[in-house]
């Protein structure tokens, strides 16, 4: 799968963070095991001295049971902390299971506990690289847990009056003794140090650790915001390019409206001057003709009807809906003469362009169906808002229906439909009159109201 150009950043940075990393885990590793190999180096050396100094007998009345031969502690630790790095850099780096992991880990540690030993616990820095280990693939909460547990397990082995085993170890100080008293000394104060630094280095891994993890996080937040960025653009660009797509079908639509309407008018005026000439000299003629214009009239209103569907009205694109539907129920008053009162109670505030054009059609159908079916006289259109709703009432004086019986024509279903886009509703019964009430939420959460 190809990466995006912020994946692949992300991906470069880390790259870059994980091999500081990994040459300081390195660095540690190699130090421990110098570190190792110097301290059983120190103490097969100093119990061969005894041996061929004949003082044997005296080193071993100082301790609690018999020490591991020399040549067994040099190769043992090494062999050890050898297999332990290898199963560290394994644990670090290769794609394991979770369950492999996990055995890999408890080998390290039962290998960290083997070098502790062998050494009889003089040197406890070992532990640190283990935990380092743990660090490095440290994420989530069971792993949180599991390495509180290996630490407190770990430390409890090393502290030398916790362990269960430590009677039967003999103590690095048993091993100094056997030097005067300024290179003991200096002995000591070289153990120390070599401690000393281990648990330095340690902390920088640590700190290091700690940065890197806080400059993914910073990287994650600021490619965060740059990918908010780059789809706040894109929407602009979605709705630029809705808005070029909507036009571009809206000039369509024009031009089909055009050239139907243009048709059928020029047919509709053809056959009147047809009719015109044929009324007195053939009247049966006349009435023919007459027939074929009204079918042409149809045919080109259903056309109209088919194509103005998705179209915005002109009185929308030029006025606020409260003023477009004034200027529309004054001219429809003045053309049909059926008396038209708007009021409004509480005037919607924060409309959407869709939800206005399906105020504006519910009114505009509204009207003519009182005055084609209803035959109305008087018409009220009442709107209203309350909590996010939005009430609009239309009821004329007209001879009513019988709402049992009454076939949805496709006034009412488009009606229906345009709300229901919109998660309104459209309720009308018939009571001294014709009663249609449209309701529309503003919002989703309006829409709960319903």
């Amino acid at each position: 799968m190809k990466r995006t150009p912020f994946q692949q950043q992300r991906r470069l940075a880390k790259i870059l963070d994980a091999g500081e990393l990994h040459a300081l885990h390195d660095l540690l590793t190699i130090y421990n095991g110098m570190v190792i190999v110097l301290i059983a180096g120190f103490m097969s050396i100093t119990q061969q001295k005894i041996i061929q100094t004949m003082n044997a007998h005296a080193f071993l009345a100082q301790l609690p049971s018999l020490p591991l031969p020399p040549a067994a502690i040099l190769f043992d630790t090494i062999g050890a902390f050898l297999l332990l790095a290898l199963l560290g850099r394994i644990y670090r780096e290769a794609a394991l299971p979770p369950l492999p992991r996990y055995l890999c880990l408890a080998a390290e540690i039962i290998l960290c506990i083997v070098i502790m030993r062998s050494l009889s616990l003089a040197y406890d820095g070992i532990v640190l690289l283990v935990v380092a280990d743990l660090l490095h693939r440290y994420s989530g909460r069971h792993q949180l847990i599991l390495l509180s547990a290996a630490m407190l397990g770990l430390y409890a082995i090393v502290d030398y009056n916790i362990a269960s085993f430590t009677n039967h170890l003999s103590p690095f100080d048993a091993y100094t003794v056997y030097y005067a008293a300024e290179p003991r000394a200096w002995i000591i104060a070289i153990h120390h140090g070599l401690t000393s630094v281990n648990l330095v280095l340690f902390v920088f891994y640590l700190t290091l650790l700690v940065r890197q993890n806080h400059q993914e996080k910073q990287r994650v937040a600021s490619l965060n915001a740059q990918l908010e960025e780059a789809n706040a653009r894109l929407r602009a660009y979605a709705l630029e390019a809705e808005s070029v797509a909507e036009t571009r079908e809206r000039n369509r639509l024009a031009r089909e409206i055009h050239d139907t309407l243009g048709h059928a008018l020029t047919g509709i005026a053809a056959g009147l001057d047809a009719t015109a000439i044929l009324m007195d000299i053939a009247p049966a003629r006349a009435k023919e003709q007459l027939t074929k214009v009204k079918d042409i009239a149809l045919r080109g209103l259903k056309d109209v009807r088919r194509s103005v569907e998705k179209l915005r009205p002109d009185d929308l694109e030029q006025l606020p809906l409260r003023q477009a539907i004034e200027r529309m129920t004054k001219e429809f008053s003045d053309s049909t003469g059926m008396k038209i009162t708007f009021e409004v109670l509480a005037w919607p505030q924060r409309l959407r362009p869709d939800q206005e054009e399906v105020l504006y059609r519910v009114v505009q159908e509204g009207m003519t169906n009182a005055r084609r079916h209803g035959h109305a006289t008087h018409l009220d259109i009442t709107v209203g808002a309350r909590r996010g709703i939005v009430y609009l009432l239309l009821a004329d004086d007209g001879c009513g229906a019988d709402i049992t019986q009454l076939k949805k024509g496709f006034g009412l279903r488009h009606m229906q439909e345009r709300l229901a886009l919109l998660h309104g509703k459209l309720r009308y019964w018939s009571d001294q009159g014709f009663t249609l009430e449209a309701i529309l939420p503003e919002n989703e959460e309006a829409s709960t109201f319903l």
